[in-house]
């Protein structure tokens, strides 16, 4: 272990939330990574979607730059010059009527819930709406949202939580039709639950919820904080059914890789629920912002990487499935999205990632078994090979230290 490494460990005056792999990164470009010692290593993690562009892409520097020297930050009391066409870009990829800009996905998230909530109350004319949610969700970590999440780790000691909130089994629609009451204002998912270690549903599973939405009268909220923005191959996950929600959010890729940028974005029935004075933000939509995220959209749209993710996405998930190893106990994913769940006899998925971070690779691990790959979208095919390589022998020597003497259930 490096000194560096070393006095950051033991700094007294960092919170313990997070239990980062060892390795001090300080320089990013494209889909690579350095360590304080000059070390290069492969992105296979995109910090969660966030850098889609890759690191430091120069468009979007350059972007960043001009902005932050004419103007950054005045107040959403005042109209700027930039917002508007950032909104009506998101308006024009969605299909949907009217953005309303936020800083991270679980504020987006939390002005879906009031949204929906207030159209229960003024148009649903319900007393306490409801909103239905799938299990194993991740929409964020704001008391609300963890509220209704399903995993503990998340809920322990960080009650009382908000009531109007019910979950019902991700992908099973029967489940999801009997559960509606007559409280029921929404239905709130992910489209692929990324934290809960890529869950991809069954095909039809979100046209269906659109269907039984249309049929109640109930509105659809899709959460593409992570799958949205090209991650899945397509611009937004809920197009691969060709269904349009009432409302869906967007996060992490919309800022480039370089801000926090969010938003939620729906059709006009339901942002009408604002009103001047109903919401807000300092920060949400401030200029800067607008500009980098409208520049983070053109970006995507000139360089191809909603195609990239797809194609390069069929190319990584064939060599996953491909794998013939003791210790790989599933490949599940979407575009360029994966997860590789592996056996607990052979490791942990910590020590999958430890030993890859060893051989040059970064990724993360979810729910303990789960190797998260999703690199950024720039990805060159020949660093993505290389990052599958590494993985493949990482599980080899796994399973090399081991003799097997009893079948894991």
């Amino acid at each position: 272990m490096n000194a560096k490494l070393q006095d950051i460990r033991d700094n007294p005056h960092r919170a313990r939330n997070y239990a980062p792999l060892p390795v001090v990164l300080t320089r990013g470009e494209g889909a690579h990574l350095y360590d304080v010692d000059g070390r290069r290593y492969v992105d296979m993690m995109s910090a969660y979607s966030a850098v889609s562009h890759g690191h430091a892409h120069p468009r979007i520097l350059a972007a960043l730059t001009a902005q932050a020297q004419r103007l950054a930050v005045p107040s959403r009391a005042y109209f700027d010059d930039r917002l508007d066409a950032f909104l009506t870009e998101l308006c024009a990829l969605t299909g949907l009527d009217v953005a309303l800009p936020m800083n991270t996905g679980a504020e987006a998230v939390e002005t879906a819930i009031k949204a929906a909530r207030r159209y229960g109350h003024r148009v649903r004319r319900l007393a306490d709406p409801e909103i239905l949610v799938a299990a194993g969700n991740f929409h964020g970590r704001t008391t609300t949202i963890i509220g209704f999440s399903s995993e503990d780790s998340y809920r322990d000691g960080f009650g009382p939580f908000a009531p109007g909130f019910r979950a019902v089994p991700f992908g099973d629609l029967a489940a999801t039709e009997k559960a509606i009451g007559p409280n029921t204002v929404a239905i709130m998912v992910e489209p692929v639950q990324g934290e809960a270690g890529v869950i991809v549903p069954p095909k039809g599973w979100l046209a269906g919820l659109r269907k039984l939405c249309d049929a109640r009268g109930l509105l659809l909220i899709v959460d593409e904080v992570q799958a949205g923005l090209g991650r899945t191959g397509a611009w937004f996950a809920f197009q691969h059914e060709n269904v349009k929600p009432d409302g869906v959010m967007l996060g992490k890729a919309l800022g480039g890789g370089v801000l926090p940028v969010s938003a939620f974005v729906g059709t006009r029935a339901l942002m009408d629920m604002f009103t001047p004075g109903s919401h807000g933000s300092t920060f949400g939509g401030n200029t800067l912002a607008a500009a980098v995220a409208l520049e983070a959209l053109h970006v995507m749209r000139d360089e191809k990487l909603v195609e990239r993710s797809r194609d390069l996405g069929e190319h990584m998930l064939s060599r996953l499935r491909a794998v013939d190893s003791p210790a790989l106990r599933d490949v599940r994913g979407l575009g360029l999205w994966a997860g590789v769940e592996i056996d607990p006899f052979y490791a942990t998925g910590r020590e999958i990632c430890e030993r890859l971070c060893e051989k040059g690779v970064l990724s993360t691990v979810t729910h303990q078994q789960v190797v998260r790959l999703s690199p950024p979208l720039v990805i060159a095919r020949a660093d993505l090979d290389l990052a599958l390589d590494r993985l493949e022998e990482t599980l080899a020597e796994m399973v090399s230290r081991r003799t097997p003497r009893r079948a894991v259930g």
